[in-house]
């Protein structure tokens, strides 16, 4: 391998490589042809025939010598715009040993198929089905139709080069197994006509799709219009869509149509791409069912994936009825008794966006403006982290200019200065901002009331809850939790003190990586020691 690293660092020379594994008579297409015109190319991109015999035994001993040189030679900057993730070995293993245990099927496909990871060892599993491969990359087309050609799948194996969602298979006899790892783009780089596919195949489905979807939710839609009842699939995706608005498509697909059968959310932090920080969950299915349960579990680290049999059924009505399937892949103690969930005692807000904060947040000093419409704020983070179980002195904070829609109660000297303030906000653009100019009065931030506890809700280590009796408003950087009926004093410091010592980075929704995030209903479902058992000084 070393040798193929040291030869082979062009694009041009790894299509070469390919071109010499592939032989002469197939049939490229006009991206992939393009790929191997020899006018005007150097000469070092003709690889010499030990380099090509070296990736042709690598090939035969079941590496990926091929894949791993567009990884070396493509950064994984140079892949994300084709959401191109190379899956390890662990992993398609044991989604191929899934795949063995449901039956034998006459055709696998492998979407976005890369090298052929999938597709190799699905054709080595199951020797006497088709294989196809869907590449939209000419060069990628290049390296799969390369270890088609040493593999000797020649016969049963076809390349669509093109769009996944373009695919067409015609009907066999048998099932058909779709395998694989749709690619990872976000929804920023779809286009808008297939935006528009999206919601339009949704519709005639009686479902709704969101335009932020990214592309493996485009990808479980195609799967779910190509295959027809009784295919399987096993698909590994980031584990976004298990708990976002826009993976609710994907969540109503598998409970009527695409057949859920299983999801293994490996544990954020393993992060199981080598080349990319992404989440990742293996979700299974069969195609024209509509399941009472699945089964679902977390799993700590790529090699407990096991043959994808694992984890604790949970029945339909209870998937149908949470917006976050993640809490579903933990087991959930029971409510101990006495204690209730948070959002009982109190709501839980996210402080107000300001559109602008080098407009509304400044530093005290200096601001030729009423003293009244100068609020000390948490604007950062790290202030409440830093602020320990109480901020009673706020003269360190940043001040939010928030005024007040109706701005003729200011005497003629302070509009002075007000107006002032808005002329300069105007010249800068400030109200034709997105949120400005949708508020009420441009100029107003509507900041809330103070939140008599203040909390974190993104970071990689648990909330900070800080009490706040100086009285602090918060912007979207913290959330404020309003009891829902009088607290005393002594309820509220004995709540903050239980959340800011039980709460753990379990609870909230994990990124890659490890970053915790807990949107408003997510801190309210925290279980507590209700009223009764704070007033009497109970944390356990």
């Amino acid at each position: 391998m070393k040798r193929l690293l040291s030869g082979v660092g062009t694009r041009s020379a790894l299509a070469r490589v390919c071109a010499e594994l592939i032989g002469d008579g197939a049939a490229l297409t006009a991206g992939e042809a393009a790929l191997l015109r020899t006018d005007g190319v150097p000469d070092e991109v003709n690889v010499d025939a030990d380099l090509v015999a070296t990736a042709r035994e690598l090939i035969s001993a079941g590496g990926d010598p091929l894949g791993t040189l567009y990884c070396r030679i493509h950064s994984p900057d140079d892949r994300r715009p084709l959401g191109q993730t190379y899956t390890p070995g662990p992993i398609v293993e044991a989604m191929v040993r899934w795949a063995q245990a449901q039956g034998t099927p006459a055709r696998i496909v492998d979407p976005g198929s890369g090298s052929g990871r999938y597709l190799l060892a699905a054709a080595a599993a199951f020797p006497g089905a088709e294989v196809v491969a869907v590449e939209l990359d000419p060069l990628s087309a290049l390296l799969v139709r390369a270890n088609i050609a040493v593999s000797g799948l020649g016969h049963r194996a076809t390349v669509h080069v093109g769009d996944y969602r373009d695919l067409v298979l015609p009907a066999i006899t048998g099932t058909t197994l779709f395998l694989g790892n749709p690619p990872y783009v976000r929804h920023h780089g779809i286009a808008p006509e297939w935006k528009a596919w999206l919601t339009r195949t949704a519709r005639a489905r009686g479902l709704k799709a969101s335009a932020l979807a990214g592309l493996h939710v485009h990808f479980f839609l195609a799967t779910a219009e190509l295959g027809r009842p009784g295919d399987r699939g096993a698909f590994i995706t980031s584990s976004e869509w298990l708990d976002v608005n826009y993976g609710s498509l994907v969540r109503e697909l598998l409970l009527d149509g695409l057949g859920g059968e299983s999801l293994h959310v490996i544990e954020p932090e393993v992060e199981p791409f080598d080349d990319a920080t992404t989440t990742g969950a293996i979700t299974t299915f069969t195609i024209g069912t509509r399941p009472e349960a699945m089964r679902v579990r977390r799993v700590g680290e790529v090699s407990a994936l096991g043959d994808l049999t694992g984890g604790h059924l949970v029945d339909r009505s209870r998937l149908a009825d949470t917006s976050r399937w993640s809490l579903l892949t933990r087991v959930v103690p029971d409510v101990p008794e006495g204690f209730v969930e948070l959002g009982e005692l109190c709501r839980v807000h996210r402080g107000a966006v300001t559109g602008s904060n080098a407009t509304w947040v400044h530093a005290r000093d200096g601001l030729s403006l009423p003293e009244r419409v100068l609020f000390p704020s948490v604007t950062r983070a790290r202030e409440l982290f830093g602020a320990g179980e109480r901020l009673d002195d706020t003269t360190g904070l940043r001040v939010v200019i928030d005024l007040p829609t109706d701005l003729d109660e200011f005497n003629d000297e302070e509009r002075a200065g007000i107006d002032r303030f808005l002329r300069r906000a105007r010249r800068e653009g400030v109200h034709r901002g997105y949120i400005a100019s949708r508020r009420r009065a441009w100029w107003s931030v509507g900041l809330r009331a103070p939140a008599p506890i203040l909390a974190t809700y993104m970071a990689r280590r648990p909330p900070a809850f800080v009490r706040n009796p100086g009285g602090a408003r918060h912007i979207n950087i913290a959330h404020g939790l309003y009891p829902r009926q009088e607290l005393g004093e002594d309820v509220l410091d004995a709540l903050g003190d239980y959340l800011r010592t039980r709460v753990s980075l379990h609870q909230g929704r994990v990124y890659a990586g490890g970053l915790t995030k807990f949107e408003p209903k997510e801190m309210e479902r925290i279980v507590v020691p209700g009223p009764e058992l704070l007033r009497a000084g109970v944390i356990a």
